[in-house]
């Protein structure tokens, strides 16, 4: 089991450095210190001396690679390369180019507001769709799964921008139940959740529905099940115990692999009803064209994925073991 841990993370390794070298290229090299520097402060009007100043501060000053000015290890550590990009490994993000805060305290700030709505939105939304991909999947063939289907597939074909910009019409300036943005803290702050969460559930729910009836319909089809009703077994038992049980590695492998949002956020969510998480901070920062914000914020949604991809390697072993032989 250990060995197969290990085996996974050390694939991911030069999958990060591969993500970390195209970061570098297009951050440095496609588009060089000099180009960030006029982007931020305008091209018009702007000298040669403010953009040197500017790279100063920031320390964009430096050779990409090689400082054949300093002594070894310096000639590869005062770098841009080792500062702004190899030290992403330790979580070293620097400082924000606007403004100057440090960007990992920020995240750790921002980190909570996201989680208050995608943790309840994840896990309701989990069993919202497996509740009704096993109704359509128990039905299927009838005019139920007909109906569902159909529903579903129109609710999947409809922008999330729909849906918040209608339950805010809807909800908040019409019936005025809930707030329309804004956030609090405490259990005040459920009330200004209460129709995020809704509609990141909604919005969801086409493509898990159909996703998991797929699954399920897959399932019921094959001959272990055939044999189960032959045995005599109700369509309740061959269905919610034997088939959803084998049907939990495609079922992981789609909920693990989500995780990473949760942790970043829901951009759209987030910048709707200004709660002021991840999401909203990506917003910000690509706004007023913070490098270094939107840098830490693509790796550490590649890290993310990647620990993910793995704990989904783990679980696959805990659901079948003859995985970690292969």
């Amino acid at each position: 089991m250990w060995r197969y841990i290990v085996r996974r993370v050390i694939y991911a390794i030069p999958i990060l450095l591969g993500v970390n070298l195209i970061m570098f290229t297009l951050f440095f090299v496609v588009n060089s210190p000099d180009d960030m520097a006029r982007q931020i402060l305008g091209d018009k009007g702007v000298t040669p001396e403010q953009i040197e100043d500017w790279k100063r501060q920031h320390n964009y000053d430096m050779p990409r690679f090689y400082n054949k000015e300093e002594s070894f290890p310096a000639t590869f550590t005062q770098t841009i390369f080792w500062q702004k990009s190899m030290r992403l490994f330790i979580f070293d993000f620097g400082k924000a180019d606007m403004g100057g805060a440090t960007i990992l305290k920020e995240l750790a700030n921002k980190i909570p507001y996201s989680l208050a709505i995608t943790i309840p939105t994840f896990l309701l939304g989990i069993v919202v769709s497996l509740f009704f991909a096993m109704i359509a999947a128990f039905y299927r063939g009838t005019y139920i799964d007909t109906w569902m289907l159909l529903i579903f597939v129109v609710m999947m074909s409809i922008s999330p921008l729909f849906y918040i910009i209608g339950g805010q019409a809807l909800f908040s300036i019409k019936l005025r139940l809930v707030p329309i943005s804004g956030f609090d803290s405490g259990l005040c702050g459920i009330k200004f959740l209460l129709l995020p969460w809704i509609i990141s559930i909604i919005a969801g729910m086409g493509g898990g529905v159909r996703y998991y009836r797929t699954i399920f319909l897959e399932e019921v089809n094959r001959d272990y099940v055939r044999t189960a009703r032959a045995k005599g077994l109700s369509e309740n038992k061959v269905l919610f115990k034997h088939a959803l049980r084998n049907t939990m590695l495609p079922i992981i492998t789609n909920v693990v692999v989500r995780i990473p949002f949760l942790i970043m956020g829901s951009i759209l969510l987030e910048n709707f009803f200004g709660i002021p998480g991840l999401g909203n901070y990506m917003i910000d920062a690509i706004g007023k064209q913070d490098f270094a914000v939107i840098r830490s914020m693509v790796f550490m949604s590649a890290c993310l994925y990647i620990l993910s991809l793995i704990f989904v390697d783990i679980c696959y072993t805990l659901v079948d073991p003859r995985i970690r032989l292969k």
